[in-house]
């Protein structure tokens, strides 16, 4: 999994191509419910809220974001430092980014 390359598009706002980046993960285990593979999509989901932001679809980006925090409760039951920490930035992200 790409988590770095994933930071480092968010960090410059190129949300979709972070979104690609995960969905080269995500997609050929798209079919499955494991915790993993839904914390993923959350992942997912939180580039493309950001992405629907900078296009100016505020209410759009508010409704993926919804699906991201359903998918991000998950992170709890997983024993991944990485992604803890990941959920940490993206929602430290979204708190300097999206103007509220």
């Amino acid at each position: 999994m790409k988590i770095k390359e994933y930071k480092e598009l968010i960090l410059k706002h190129k949300f979709f191509e972070a979104h690609e980046v995960l969905e080269e993960f995500w997609f050929p285990r798209r079919k499955q419910k494991d915790d993993l593979t839904l914390v993923i999509k959350g992942f997912i989901n939180a580039a493309v809220s950001f992405e629907l932001y900078k296009r100016e679809r505020v209410e759009n980006s508010n409704r993926v974001w919804q699906v991201y925090l359903k998918f991000a409760k998950k992170i709890d039951n997983l024993e991944s430092k990485e992604l803890k920490e990941l959920k940490n930035f993206i929602e430290q992200f979204r708190s300097s980014y999206i103007k509220l």
